[in-house]
Protein backbone atom coordinates (compact mmCIF):
# COMPACT_ATOMS: atom_id res chain seq x y z
CA UNK A 1 0.00 0.00 0.00
CA UNK A 2 1.51 3.45 -0.84
CA UNK A 3 0.86 6.37 1.39
CA UNK A 4 0.99 9.48 0.78
CA UNK A 5 3.80 12.42 1.72
CA UNK A 6 1.58 14.07 4.47
CA UNK A 7 0.10 10.54 5.73
CA UNK A 8 4.02 9.51 6.32
CA UNK A 9 4.90 12.24 7.78
CA UNK A 10 1.57 12.10 9.82
CA UNK A 11 2.15 8.80 10.83
CA UNK A 12 5.57 9.89 11.53
CA UNK A 13 4.48 12.28 14.41
CA UNK A 14 2.46 10.18 15.46
CA UNK A 15 4.71 7.71 16.43
CA UNK A 16 6.26 10.19 18.29
CA UNK A 17 2.71 11.22 19.89
CA UNK A 18 2.18 8.19 20.88
CA UNK A 19 5.81 7.25 22.48
CA UNK A 20 5.45 10.31 24.51
CA UNK A 21 1.91 9.55 25.56
CA UNK A 22 3.05 5.84 26.58
CA UNK A 23 5.28 7.95 28.61
CA UNK A 24 3.34 10.05 30.19
CA UNK A 25 0.92 7.22 30.94
CA UNK A 26 3.63 5.00 32.51
CA UNK A 27 4.94 7.83 34.95
CA UNK A 28 1.26 8.75 35.72
CA UNK A 29 0.40 5.07 36.30
CA UNK A 30 3.49 4.63 38.66
CA UNK A 31 2.15 8.10 39.99
CA UNK A 32 -1.15 6.57 40.93
CA UNK A 33 0.24 3.34 42.41
CA UNK A 34 2.57 5.29 44.67
CA UNK A 35 -0.46 7.15 46.12
CA UNK A 36 -2.23 3.54 46.17
CA UNK A 37 0.60 2.22 48.30
CA UNK A 38 1.40 5.71 50.52
CA UNK A 39 -2.62 5.77 51.09
CA UNK A 40 -2.37 2.27 52.36
CA UNK A 41 0.57 2.44 54.28
CA UNK A 42 -0.16 5.75 55.95
CA UNK A 43 -4.21 5.54 56.14
CA UNK A 44 -3.64 1.54 56.81
CA UNK A 45 -1.30 -0.20 58.36
CA UNK A 46 0.21 2.88 60.09
CA UNK A 47 -2.65 3.17 61.91
CA UNK A 48 -2.93 -0.68 62.33
CA UNK A 49 0.27 -0.33 63.58
CA UNK A 50 -0.74 2.59 66.16
CA UNK A 51 -4.16 1.26 67.45
CA UNK A 52 -1.56 -2.66 67.87
CA UNK A 53 0.41 -0.21 70.07
CA UNK A 54 -1.76 0.79 72.24
CA UNK A 55 -3.67 -2.27 72.58
CA UNK A 56 0.05 -3.56 73.72
CA UNK A 57 0.45 -0.46 76.21
CA UNK A 58 -3.12 -0.90 77.77
CA UNK A 59 -2.49 -4.90 78.45
CA UNK A 60 0.86 -4.19 79.52
CA UNK A 61 -1.42 -1.59 81.82
CA UNK A 62 -3.73 -4.28 82.74
CA UNK A 63 -1.31 -6.91 83.39
CA UNK A 64 0.38 -4.42 85.94
CA UNK A 65 -2.88 -3.23 87.19
CA UNK A 66 -3.42 -7.39 87.83
CA UNK A 67 0.06 -7.39 89.55
CA UNK A 68 -1.09 -4.93 92.12
CA UNK A 69 -4.34 -6.42 92.70
CA UNK A 70 -2.79 -9.78 93.44
CA UNK A 71 0.02 -7.98 95.84
CA UNK A 72 -2.50 -6.26 97.71
CA UNK A 73 -2.95 -7.35 101.39
CA UNK A 74 -6.09 -4.92 101.99
CA UNK A 75 -9.28 -6.45 101.36
CA UNK A 76 -10.93 -3.15 100.90
CA UNK A 77 -8.38 -2.11 98.42
CA UNK A 78 -8.59 -5.46 96.64
CA UNK A 79 -12.24 -5.24 95.99
CA UNK A 80 -12.23 -0.99 94.96
CA UNK A 81 -9.29 -2.16 92.50
CA UNK A 82 -11.79 -5.47 91.14
CA UNK A 83 -14.66 -3.47 90.80
CA UNK A 84 -12.43 -0.70 88.85
CA UNK A 85 -11.38 -3.54 86.31
CA UNK A 86 -14.36 -5.02 86.09
CA UNK A 87 -16.04 -1.26 84.81
CA UNK A 88 -12.92 0.12 82.85
CA UNK A 89 -11.14 -2.90 81.65
CA UNK A 90 -13.93 -4.91 79.84
CA UNK A 91 -15.77 -2.03 77.87
CA UNK A 92 -12.38 -0.16 76.91
CA UNK A 93 -10.23 -3.23 75.75
CA UNK A 94 -13.64 -4.64 73.43
CA UNK A 95 -13.96 -1.18 72.17
CA UNK A 96 -10.54 -1.12 71.06
CA UNK A 97 -10.56 -4.55 69.29
CA UNK A 98 -13.47 -3.58 67.46
CA UNK A 99 -11.93 -0.32 66.60
CA UNK A 100 -9.15 -2.66 65.07
CA UNK A 101 -10.82 -5.01 63.56
CA UNK A 102 -13.23 -2.47 61.56
CA UNK A 103 -9.45 -0.70 60.92
CA UNK A 104 -8.73 -3.96 59.04
CA UNK A 105 -11.71 -4.01 56.90
CA UNK A 106 -10.97 -0.48 55.78
CA UNK A 107 -7.74 -1.62 54.94
CA UNK A 108 -8.48 -4.47 53.24
CA UNK A 109 -10.63 -2.63 50.70
CA UNK A 110 -8.10 -0.48 49.96
CA UNK A 111 -5.54 -3.02 49.88
CA UNK A 112 -4.36 -4.34 46.30
CA UNK A 113 -4.72 -7.79 45.42
CA UNK A 114 -1.85 -8.55 46.71
CA UNK A 115 -2.04 -7.08 49.89
CA UNK A 116 -5.48 -9.30 50.53
CA UNK A 117 -4.44 -12.41 52.53
CA UNK A 118 -2.06 -10.49 54.71
CA UNK A 119 -5.08 -8.02 55.72
CA UNK A 120 -7.38 -10.87 56.11
CA UNK A 121 -4.90 -12.68 58.47
CA UNK A 122 -4.95 -9.14 60.09
CA UNK A 123 -8.53 -9.70 60.41
CA UNK A 124 -8.47 -13.51 61.84
CA UNK A 125 -6.18 -12.49 64.45
CA UNK A 126 -8.01 -9.69 65.83
CA UNK A 127 -10.89 -11.84 65.51
CA UNK A 128 -9.06 -14.48 67.74
CA UNK A 129 -7.99 -11.47 70.32
CA UNK A 130 -11.57 -10.68 70.41
CA UNK A 131 -12.49 -14.13 71.22
CA UNK A 132 -9.79 -14.98 73.59
CA UNK A 133 -10.44 -10.94 75.89
CA UNK A 134 -13.64 -12.86 76.02
CA UNK A 135 -12.60 -15.64 77.29
CA UNK A 136 -9.45 -13.65 79.51
CA UNK A 137 -12.69 -11.84 80.85
CA UNK A 138 -14.34 -14.77 82.36
CA UNK A 139 -11.46 -15.84 83.99
CA UNK A 140 -10.14 -12.48 85.37
CA UNK A 141 -14.22 -12.40 86.50
CA UNK A 142 -13.79 -15.66 88.20
CA UNK A 143 -10.49 -14.70 89.54
CA UNK A 144 -11.85 -11.33 90.99
CA UNK A 145 -14.88 -13.25 92.73
CA UNK A 146 -12.32 -15.91 94.70
CA UNK A 147 -10.10 -12.14 95.37
CA UNK A 148 -13.23 -11.01 96.57
CA UNK A 149 -13.38 -12.93 99.68
CA UNK A 150 -12.63 -11.93 103.09
CA UNK A 151 -10.89 -15.20 103.48
CA UNK A 152 -10.14 -16.63 99.89
CA UNK A 153 -9.12 -20.63 99.53
CA UNK A 154 -5.12 -20.09 98.94
CA UNK A 155 -5.36 -23.58 96.26
CA UNK A 156 -8.03 -21.79 94.42
CA UNK A 157 -6.45 -18.55 94.70
CA UNK A 158 -3.29 -19.85 93.23
CA UNK A 159 -4.83 -21.49 90.22
CA UNK A 160 -6.90 -18.49 89.26
CA UNK A 161 -4.53 -16.16 89.52
CA UNK A 162 -1.94 -18.64 87.44
CA UNK A 163 -4.49 -19.52 84.83
CA UNK A 164 -4.87 -15.38 84.55
CA UNK A 165 -1.28 -14.48 84.21
CA UNK A 166 -0.99 -17.63 81.59
CA UNK A 167 -4.22 -15.76 79.46
CA UNK A 168 -2.20 -12.44 80.34
CA UNK A 169 0.96 -13.58 78.97
CA UNK A 170 -0.64 -15.16 75.93
CA UNK A 171 -2.14 -12.47 74.79
CA UNK A 172 0.44 -9.88 75.10
CA UNK A 173 2.79 -12.38 73.04
CA UNK A 174 -0.38 -12.10 70.27
CA UNK A 175 -0.78 -8.58 70.67
CA UNK A 176 2.98 -8.54 70.35
CA UNK A 177 3.12 -10.81 67.16
CA UNK A 178 0.33 -8.12 65.76
CA UNK A 179 2.37 -5.21 66.29
CA UNK A 180 5.66 -6.97 65.08
CA UNK A 181 4.11 -8.33 61.42
CA UNK A 182 2.83 -4.76 61.42
CA UNK A 183 6.24 -3.03 61.25
CA UNK A 184 7.68 -5.83 59.07
CA UNK A 185 4.91 -4.78 56.71
CA UNK A 186 4.92 -1.26 56.72
CA UNK A 187 9.31 -1.77 56.59
CA UNK A 188 8.50 -4.10 53.50
CA UNK A 189 6.09 -1.96 51.62
CA UNK A 190 8.61 1.06 52.47
CA UNK A 191 11.33 -1.03 51.10
CA UNK A 192 9.39 -1.98 47.81
CA UNK A 193 8.01 1.40 47.50
CA UNK A 194 11.66 3.16 47.53
CA UNK A 195 12.78 0.06 45.25
CA UNK A 196 9.90 0.78 42.56
CA UNK A 197 10.54 4.43 43.07
CA UNK A 198 14.34 3.62 41.73
CA UNK A 199 12.81 1.67 38.98
CA UNK A 200 10.47 3.95 37.90
CA UNK A 201 12.67 6.48 37.60
CA UNK A 202 14.57 4.79 35.68
CA UNK A 203 12.41 3.25 33.13
CA UNK A 204 11.01 6.56 32.62
CA UNK A 205 14.31 8.30 31.86
CA UNK A 206 15.25 5.19 29.83
CA UNK A 207 12.03 5.88 28.10
CA UNK A 208 12.45 9.78 27.80
CA UNK A 209 15.48 9.33 26.01
CA UNK A 210 13.59 6.33 23.65
CA UNK A 211 10.95 8.87 23.10
CA UNK A 212 13.61 11.52 22.45
CA UNK A 213 15.38 9.24 19.78
CA UNK A 214 11.89 8.37 17.71
CA UNK A 215 11.38 12.31 17.80
CA UNK A 216 14.70 12.82 16.63
CA UNK A 217 14.54 9.99 14.15
CA UNK A 218 11.05 11.01 12.79
CA UNK A 219 12.40 14.87 11.96
CA UNK A 220 15.13 13.42 10.28
CA UNK A 221 12.78 10.87 8.58
CA UNK A 222 10.88 14.28 7.66
CA UNK A 223 13.38 16.05 6.60
CA UNK A 224 14.89 13.15 4.39
CA UNK A 225 11.55 12.95 3.03
CA UNK A 226 10.70 16.87 2.65
CA UNK A 227 14.63 16.92 0.97
CA UNK A 228 13.22 16.35 -2.79
CA UNK A 229 11.21 19.50 -2.28
CA UNK A 230 14.16 22.02 -1.56
CA UNK A 231 16.35 20.06 -4.82
CA UNK A 232 12.50 21.20 -7.02
CA UNK A 233 13.16 24.34 -5.84
CA UNK A 234 16.63 24.71 -6.74
CA UNK A 235 15.70 23.18 -10.16
CA UNK A 236 12.41 25.99 -10.91
CA UNK A 237 14.96 28.34 -9.72
CA UNK A 238 17.49 27.08 -12.36
CA UNK A 239 14.33 27.25 -14.91
CA UNK A 240 13.48 31.17 -14.12
CA UNK A 241 17.37 31.72 -14.88
CA UNK A 242 17.30 30.09 -18.18
CA UNK A 243 18.85 27.02 -17.65
CA UNK A 244 16.52 23.81 -19.32
CA UNK A 245 19.29 21.35 -19.07
CA UNK A 246 18.14 21.30 -14.81
CA UNK A 247 17.18 17.28 -13.89
CA UNK A 248 16.70 16.63 -10.11
CA UNK A 249 16.34 12.86 -10.65
CA UNK A 250 14.36 11.86 -8.20
CA UNK A 251 12.97 8.52 -7.05
CA UNK A 252 10.49 7.21 -5.30
CA UNK A 253 6.50 7.01 -6.11
CA UNK A 254 5.43 9.59 -3.66
CA UNK A 255 3.87 13.03 -4.82
CA UNK A 256 7.27 15.03 -4.84
CA UNK A 257 8.90 11.80 -6.79
CA UNK A 258 5.94 12.31 -9.25
CA UNK A 259 6.18 16.06 -9.12
CA UNK A 260 9.92 16.03 -9.89
CA UNK A 261 9.85 13.40 -13.05
CA UNK A 262 6.84 15.98 -14.40
CA UNK A 263 9.31 18.29 -13.97
CA UNK A 264 12.37 16.34 -15.38
CA UNK A 265 10.00 15.94 -18.35
CA UNK A 266 8.75 19.64 -18.90
CA UNK A 267 12.66 20.75 -18.72
CA UNK A 268 13.42 18.54 -21.37
CA UNK A 269 10.57 19.66 -23.14
CA UNK A 270 11.64 23.42 -22.71
CA UNK A 271 15.09 22.43 -23.79
CA UNK A 272 13.98 20.59 -26.41
CA UNK A 273 11.37 23.62 -27.58
CA UNK A 274 14.39 25.90 -26.76
CA UNK A 275 16.32 23.91 -29.63
CA UNK A 276 13.77 24.01 -31.98
CA UNK A 277 13.20 27.39 -31.37
CA UNK A 278 17.05 28.23 -31.96
CA UNK A 279 16.80 26.40 -35.01
CA UNK A 280 13.83 27.96 -36.52
CA UNK A 281 15.82 31.81 -35.69
CA UNK A 282 18.69 30.05 -37.66
CA UNK A 283 16.74 29.30 -40.53
CA UNK A 284 15.29 32.11 -40.48
CA UNK A 285 18.23 34.12 -40.77
CA UNK A 286 19.22 31.84 -43.38
CA UNK A 287 16.63 32.49 -45.39
CA UNK A 288 17.01 36.20 -44.85
CA UNK A 289 20.84 35.42 -45.83
CA UNK A 290 19.32 33.67 -49.07
CA UNK A 291 16.81 36.31 -49.50
CA UNK A 292 19.68 39.07 -50.04
CA UNK A 293 21.60 36.79 -52.27
CA UNK A 294 18.68 36.70 -54.55
CA UNK A 295 18.05 40.08 -54.65
CA UNK A 296 21.73 39.99 -55.34
CA UNK A 297 21.79 37.24 -57.81
CA UNK A 298 19.25 39.00 -59.76
CA UNK A 299 21.37 42.24 -60.25
CA UNK A 300 24.29 40.54 -60.54
CA UNK A 301 22.41 38.48 -63.31
CA UNK A 302 20.88 41.38 -65.17
CA UNK A 303 23.98 43.27 -64.38
CA UNK A 304 26.78 40.82 -65.30
CA UNK A 305 25.57 37.97 -67.33
CA UNK A 306 24.74 39.90 -70.39
CA UNK A 307 28.38 41.66 -70.90
CA UNK A 308 29.73 38.31 -69.94
CA UNK A 309 28.03 36.54 -72.98
CA UNK A 310 28.80 39.45 -75.07
CA UNK A 311 32.93 39.15 -73.87
CA UNK A 312 33.02 35.77 -74.42
CA UNK A 313 31.50 35.78 -77.55
CA UNK A 314 34.29 38.41 -78.99
CA UNK A 315 37.02 36.74 -77.49
CA UNK A 316 35.76 33.57 -79.74
CA UNK A 317 35.47 36.08 -82.66
CA UNK A 318 39.14 36.79 -81.63
CA UNK A 319 40.63 33.58 -81.41
CA UNK A 320 39.46 33.13 -84.63
CA UNK A 321 41.00 35.99 -86.16
CA UNK A 322 44.21 35.51 -84.79
CA UNK A 323 43.94 31.88 -86.19
CA UNK A 324 44.39 33.38 -89.35
CA UNK A 325 46.24 36.31 -88.43
CA UNK A 326 50.26 36.62 -89.21
CA UNK A 327 52.80 37.49 -86.56
CA UNK A 328 56.39 38.84 -86.83
CA UNK A 329 57.84 36.45 -84.13
CA UNK A 330 55.83 32.92 -82.77
CA UNK A 331 56.45 34.51 -79.65
CA UNK A 332 53.94 36.82 -80.02
CA UNK A 333 51.53 34.38 -81.39
CA UNK A 334 51.92 32.61 -78.44
CA UNK A 335 51.63 35.79 -75.87
CA UNK A 336 48.33 36.65 -77.75
CA UNK A 337 46.83 32.96 -77.70
CA UNK A 338 47.38 32.54 -73.64
CA UNK A 339 46.10 36.53 -73.21
CA UNK A 340 42.88 35.62 -74.79
CA UNK A 341 42.84 31.57 -73.11
CA UNK A 342 43.25 34.11 -69.57
CA UNK A 343 40.09 35.72 -70.35
CA UNK A 344 38.35 32.99 -71.88
CA UNK A 345 38.64 31.15 -68.20
CA UNK A 346 38.50 34.26 -66.33
CA UNK A 347 35.20 34.76 -68.28
CA UNK A 348 34.15 31.25 -67.55
CA UNK A 349 34.97 31.10 -63.72
CA UNK A 350 32.78 34.47 -63.70
CA UNK A 351 29.71 32.37 -65.64
CA UNK A 352 30.01 29.95 -62.85
CA UNK A 353 29.73 32.13 -60.19
CA UNK A 354 27.01 34.41 -61.84
CA UNK A 355 25.02 30.67 -62.12
CA UNK A 356 25.62 29.63 -58.35
CA UNK A 357 24.19 33.15 -57.24
CA UNK A 358 21.08 32.43 -60.00
CA UNK A 359 20.15 28.76 -58.47
CA UNK A 360 21.07 30.66 -55.08
CA UNK A 361 18.36 33.22 -55.98
CA UNK A 362 16.21 31.45 -57.80
CA UNK A 363 16.27 28.02 -56.96
CA UNK A 364 14.59 25.41 -59.83
CA UNK A 365 11.48 23.40 -58.05
CA UNK A 366 12.48 19.74 -58.30
CA UNK A 367 10.53 17.20 -59.98
CA UNK A 368 10.32 14.05 -57.59
CA UNK A 369 10.69 10.66 -58.95
CA UNK A 370 11.39 7.39 -57.76
CA UNK A 371 15.09 7.85 -58.77
CA UNK A 372 17.68 5.05 -58.28
CA UNK A 373 20.54 6.77 -56.04
CA UNK A 374 23.29 4.03 -56.36
CA UNK A 375 22.97 4.33 -60.02
CA UNK A 376 23.05 8.92 -59.87
CA UNK A 377 26.27 7.99 -57.45
CA UNK A 378 27.62 5.70 -60.31
CA UNK A 379 27.19 7.94 -62.91
CA UNK A 380 28.55 10.79 -60.78
CA UNK A 381 31.83 8.61 -59.88
CA UNK A 382 32.25 7.95 -63.68
CA UNK A 383 32.20 11.46 -64.68
CA UNK A 384 34.61 12.61 -61.42
CA UNK A 385 37.15 9.58 -61.97
CA UNK A 386 39.61 11.57 -63.84
CA UNK A 387 39.56 14.09 -61.74
CA UNK A 388 39.71 12.16 -58.60
CA UNK A 389 42.52 9.82 -59.99
CA UNK A 390 44.54 12.69 -60.75
CA UNK A 391 44.20 14.03 -56.96
CA UNK A 392 45.47 10.90 -56.09
CA UNK A 393 41.69 9.92 -54.10
CA UNK A 394 40.87 6.28 -53.91
CA UNK A 395 36.73 5.30 -54.10
CA UNK A 396 35.85 2.79 -51.95
CA UNK A 397 32.04 2.08 -52.41
CA UNK A 398 29.70 0.32 -49.46
CA UNK A 399 26.66 0.10 -50.91
CA UNK A 400 23.81 -1.19 -48.95
CA UNK A 401 22.19 -4.85 -50.90
CA UNK A 402 18.88 -3.70 -53.21
CA UNK A 403 18.93 -0.38 -52.30
CA UNK A 404 15.33 0.72 -52.34
CA UNK A 405 14.60 4.04 -54.72
CA UNK A 406 14.33 7.48 -53.69
CA UNK A 407 11.72 10.33 -54.27
CA UNK A 408 14.42 12.65 -55.90
CA UNK A 409 15.04 14.70 -58.62
CA UNK A 410 18.08 13.35 -60.49
CA UNK A 411 19.47 16.61 -62.24
CA UNK A 412 19.52 18.29 -58.78
CA UNK A 413 20.88 15.24 -56.63
CA UNK A 414 23.52 15.20 -59.28
CA UNK A 415 24.62 18.79 -58.46
CA UNK A 416 24.74 17.65 -54.58
CA UNK A 417 26.69 14.97 -55.44
CA UNK A 418 29.44 16.84 -57.66
CA UNK A 419 29.51 19.36 -55.10
CA UNK A 420 30.13 16.95 -52.22
CA UNK A 421 33.00 15.17 -54.77
CA UNK A 422 34.71 18.24 -54.98
CA UNK A 423 34.71 19.81 -51.18
CA UNK A 424 36.02 15.65 -50.66
CA UNK A 425 38.82 15.72 -53.38
CA UNK A 426 40.05 19.59 -52.20
CA UNK A 427 39.73 18.51 -48.44
CA UNK A 428 42.73 16.11 -49.29
CA UNK A 429 45.19 17.96 -51.55
CA UNK A 430 47.81 15.27 -50.62
CA UNK A 431 45.16 12.08 -51.46
CA UNK A 432 43.27 10.21 -49.35
CA UNK A 433 40.44 7.65 -49.70
CA UNK A 434 36.80 8.78 -50.00
CA UNK A 435 34.43 5.83 -48.66
CA UNK A 436 30.65 6.17 -50.01
CA UNK A 437 28.34 4.17 -47.99
CA UNK A 438 24.26 4.02 -48.57
CA UNK A 439 22.11 3.19 -45.59
CA UNK A 440 18.72 2.26 -45.33
CA UNK A 441 16.13 3.40 -42.73
CA UNK A 442 12.25 3.33 -42.16
CA UNK A 443 11.42 6.05 -43.93
CA UNK A 444 14.74 7.42 -45.51
CA UNK A 445 17.96 6.38 -47.54
CA UNK A 446 21.30 7.67 -46.36
CA UNK A 447 24.77 8.09 -48.36
CA UNK A 448 27.31 9.36 -46.10
CA UNK A 449 30.39 10.51 -47.80
CA UNK A 450 33.72 10.24 -45.43
CA UNK A 451 36.98 11.63 -46.67
CA UNK A 452 40.23 11.29 -45.34
CA UNK A 453 41.04 14.80 -45.18
CA UNK A 454 41.91 17.77 -42.74
CA UNK A 455 38.79 17.67 -41.20
CA UNK A 456 37.18 21.20 -39.61
CA UNK A 457 37.03 22.41 -36.05
CA UNK A 458 33.42 22.52 -34.41
CA UNK A 459 33.52 26.48 -34.99
CA UNK A 460 33.95 25.95 -38.64
CA UNK A 461 31.34 22.68 -38.57
CA UNK A 462 28.09 25.11 -37.57
CA UNK A 463 29.04 27.49 -40.16
CA UNK A 464 29.90 25.53 -43.28
CA UNK A 465 25.78 25.27 -44.52
CA UNK A 466 26.21 29.46 -44.23
CA UNK A 467 25.62 31.56 -47.66
CA UNK A 468 29.18 33.33 -47.79
CA UNK A 469 30.95 31.46 -45.78
CA UNK A 470 34.23 29.48 -47.01
CA UNK A 471 37.41 28.63 -45.80
CA UNK A 472 38.94 28.61 -49.21
CA UNK A 473 40.71 31.43 -50.62
CA UNK A 474 38.83 31.55 -53.85
CA UNK A 475 35.57 29.87 -52.92
CA UNK A 476 32.21 31.74 -52.90
CA UNK A 477 30.81 30.55 -50.14
CA UNK A 478 27.48 28.88 -51.65
CA UNK A 479 27.83 25.36 -52.63
CA UNK A 480 27.12 23.92 -49.76
CA UNK A 481 24.41 26.39 -49.53
CA UNK A 482 22.70 25.47 -52.55
CA UNK A 483 23.05 21.76 -51.75
CA UNK A 484 21.35 22.21 -48.69
CA UNK A 485 18.45 23.82 -50.27
CA UNK A 486 18.09 21.42 -52.93
CA UNK A 487 17.82 18.85 -50.12
CA UNK A 488 15.56 20.97 -48.11
CA UNK A 489 13.46 20.96 -51.13
CA UNK A 490 13.39 17.67 -51.82
CA UNK A 491 12.17 16.97 -48.33
CA UNK A 492 15.41 15.40 -46.86
CA UNK A 493 18.38 16.70 -45.07
CA UNK A 494 22.10 17.28 -45.09
CA UNK A 495 24.71 17.22 -42.38
CA UNK A 496 28.20 17.05 -41.73
CA UNK A 497 30.30 15.15 -38.67
CA UNK A 498 34.21 16.21 -38.37
CA UNK A 499 36.99 16.60 -36.02
CA UNK A 500 40.39 18.17 -36.99
CA UNK A 501 42.22 15.39 -38.35
CA UNK A 502 40.41 12.86 -39.24
CA UNK A 503 38.03 13.74 -41.97
CA UNK A 504 35.09 15.01 -42.85
CA UNK A 505 31.57 12.93 -43.44
CA UNK A 506 28.46 14.31 -45.50
CA UNK A 507 25.26 12.77 -44.64
CA UNK A 508 22.65 13.05 -47.71
CA UNK A 509 19.53 12.16 -46.41
CA UNK A 510 16.44 11.85 -49.17
CA UNK A 511 12.43 10.39 -48.16
CA UNK A 512 12.48 6.73 -49.64
CA UNK A 513 10.05 5.99 -52.66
Amino acid sequence: MKLSLATRIFLGYAVVLVTFGAVSLFSVAELHRNRLEIRLVSQGYLQLSQDAAALESFHSNQEKDTERLLEETSVETRRALIRLARLYFPSLMAERLQAARARASEVRALAPAGETHFVQDLEARLSGLIKRYQTYGKTADAAFTVLANVSPDAEEVARATAELRQQETSIGRDIRFLRAALSNRIRERVDGAEERERRTGLAIITLSILAIGVGLGATAWSARTLRPVRTLIEGVSRIGRGDYSAQLGVRGDDEVAVLAREFDAMARSLQAREAQLKAQAEALMRAEQLAAVGRISAQVAHEVRNPLSSIGLNVELMQDAFERATFEAPADAREARELLAAVTREVDRLTEVTEQYLRMARPPRPSLEPTDVAEVLASVLDFSREELERAHVEVVREPTPDTPRALADEGQLRQVFLNLLRNAREAMPDGGRLTIATRVHDSELEVALQDTGRGMSETVRTRIFEPFFSTKEDGTGLGLAVCQQILKAHGGALSCQSEPGRGTTFFVRLPRA
